[in-house]
């Protein structure tokens, strides 16, 4: 009886040392990527999530939060790797960066512009619909003014309409001034959509009936991804008047940063992290798949990857994106 207990000894012993080995450089291997609710997050958390299950031998985990609450969250180390870090939407970042307080690893994407679209087809035409242009010196925010029998308003006759932004949100008083700066006013009606689904409900509505339609949009979306539109031109950015409707609207930089555990820990995840780059039509084009599709994350993830075998080459050791591309073909 003695023997049989110092034998159950023994194991638990060994079973204990190897439960505080497995951690080693990748602690409990598994990573709780930060979920802020908007689909790009969740497809780049599942590309991500993809990668490091099949490379490295993560399990991974999505952990829910508003912007600032997982921000928290990762300078806690309670997030390990947060895919999109809007930085301009966080007023600490610069300075927990500049003290030590996190990682930043790479620039996922930088191009995520805003403004005010038209379907291509308005300047340009289409001849495979059979559509005519109908404004084809329409360039800049302020040439609107010249085509307000192109956008009819439905209430109003002889005036425009340009779709603007959610009301409450920031970018809508910006837009309303910009509205109003270019003297827009004179013949267009600034009309407020009640929801983010319903501005998306008016512009591929129009779309598909091959319609015109001058709408406030932003990048990435499944809808400037499914849709070809074009950004009017507007003057250059500038700090201090954009806010004020007189410049073009800033693109975010956004970033994928880690805790400094997680950093500490897991240093043979981090080059692939480190050099994790997308951008807002790649981006886009995977949102724009999965709203046609109805594809999961995570099915999307591997479309995206098989379509974009390139991004393998850039972001891992050439062994390991083979291993990933052999994957993803089976």
């Amino acid at each position: 009886m003695k023997k049989i207990t110092s034998v159950v000894l023994l194991f638990s012993l060994i079973a204990l040392t190897m439960v505080g080995c497995s951690g080693g450089t990748s602690g409990n291997k598994e990573i709780a990527f930060a979920d802020a609710g908007w689909d790009s997050i969740k497809f780049h958390n599942a590309v991500a999530g993809i990668i490091a299950e099949e490379i490295y031998g993560y399990s991974w985990r999505e952990v829910p939060g508003s912007t600032t609450v997982l921000h928290e969250g990762l300078l806690k180390g309670e997030i390990d790797v947060h895919m999109e870090v809007w930085t301009d939407n966080l007023a600490t970042y610069g300075d927990d960066l500049a003290e030590g307080k996190l990682k930043e690893l790479s620039i996922n994407f930088d191009d995520n512009y805003q403004g005010v679209y038209v379907p291509r087809y308005v300047i340009e035409g289409d001849t495979e619909r059979g559509i005519k242009p109908l404004a084809p010196d329409l360039k800049y925010v302020w040439d609107l003014k010249d085509y307000p029998e192109v956008f009819p308003d439905d209430e109003n006759e002889g005036m425009g309409r340009m779709y603007g932004a959610i009301p409450g949100w920031e970018v809508d008083e910006i837009l309303h001034k910009k509205y109003l700066h270019y003297g827009l006013d004179d013949n267009f009606i600034y009309f407020r959509p009640g929801s983010d689904a319903a501005l998306a409900t008016a512009i591929t509505s129009a779309y598909d009936k091959g319609e015109p339609i001058a709408a406030y949009y932003w990048e990435p979306t499944w809808l400037l991804g499914m849709y070809d539109m074009v950004l009017l031109e507007d003057e250059p950015f500038d700090e201090e008047t954009y806010t004020e409707g007189e410049t073009e609207l800033p693109a975010v930089k956004v970033t994928v940063a880690t805790s400094n555990d997680f950093a500490e820990d897991n240093p043979e995840i981090l080059e692939f992290l480190s050099n994790y780059k997308t951008s807002s039509q790649l981006t886009s084009e995977a949102l724009a798949h999965m709203q046609e599709t109805g594809d999961d994350y995570i099915e999307t993830a591997k479309w995206f990857l098989r379509e974009n075998e390139e991004l393998l080459d850039e972001w891992l050791e050439s062994e390991d994106a083979e291993t990933m591309k052999n994957y993803l073909n089976k």
